[in-house]
């Protein structure tokens, strides 16, 4: 685990800034894990990042609460997940998400800290705080770690 970068997000603006930054960093295969209190901003940032990876502001994002996967035509494709409804690494070994990140998807999971070894290993974890309001980067393997490099 890498030393947390911490970014103030005091506006939208602000995080809207964040993913931009971040976009150009990111590949096919590589996984972010975003956590934070309900209301902290996770789906928001998925939305700016979507956006900064050229999906037009026409087509809507939202929350995968209710379907847990989404698929999103941006490139590299992002495959946007929401595992707060799941329970247990089974569940979500058999999403399937792992095949996702294999076959060249950007893989984007909320709530999927506590699934990381099934989700494929080596993640960006991205933490949001409400008060104040803040995204905190950690990186759990060497090619997350180049990421986080980036955004230094």
């Amino acid at each position: 685990m890498s030393t947390p970068l911490v970014f103030d997000l005091p506006t939208r603006r602000a995080t809207i800034k964040l993913a931009q930054r971040l976009a150009p960093a990111l590949a096919a295969g590589d996984l972010v894990i975003l956590s934070g209190a309900l209301g902290a901003g996770k789906t928001f940032f998925v939305r700016a990042l979507c956006r900064a990876l050229g999906l037009p502001e026409k087509i809507r994002v939202t929350s995968p609460t209710f379907t847990l996967v989404q698929e999103i035509d941006t490139r590299p494709r992002i495959i946007h997940a929401d595992l707060y409804r799941l329970s247990t690494p089974r569940d979500v070994t058999n999403l399937g998400l792992d095949s996702y990140r294999y076959n060249g998807d950007l893989l984007l999971v909320e709530w999927g800290e506590p699934y990381q070894t099934e989700l494929g290993g080596d993640a960006l974890l991205l933490n949001f705080s409400l008060s104040p309001r803040k995204a905190s980067f950690t990186s759990s393997g060497p090619r997350s770690l180049a990421i986080a490099s980036a955004l230094r």
